[in-house]
């Protein structure tokens, strides 16, 4: 089993309604290199309290893997992009093979056009 290291890998938590095109969304992400691949998980029941009531929802939960450096630039881009007035923006970071971490970093770093 290859040894896991902190290699500046994050993985960002979001949702969207069940109805939402999730895929495109995430391909806009990665095609601006924001990220470098993303989970799509449907069938999520979300419970929360909004403006004093307590929701219940059908979403999709988007599961993004990036890096460290792309955080700020990526968090702009899911507000911009995001339906909701507050979309979740949770950072968990994570411990990735060396493989793994170098492989998010390339497909997250700008190309000279």
């Amino acid at each position: 089993m290859p040894e896991l290291t902190h290699t500046g890998a994050v993985v960002v938590l979001t949702t969207l309604d069940s109805d939402a095109d999730a895929v495109a969304l995430v391909r806009t992400l990665i095609d601006e290199r924001l990220v470098a691949c993303a989970g799509v998980l449907p069938g999520l029941t979300s419970v929360y309290r909004w403006e004093g009531a307590v929701e219940q929802v059908a979403e999709q939960q988007l599961v993004l893997k990036t890096t460290r450096g792309q955080l700020s630039a990526l968090e702009v881009r899911v507000h911009e992009l995001h339906p909701f007035d507050v979309p979740e923006f949770v950072v968990l970071d994570v411990g990735a093979s060396r493989a793994y971490g170098a492989w998010l970093a390339a497909e997250t770093t700008p190309r000279e056009e």
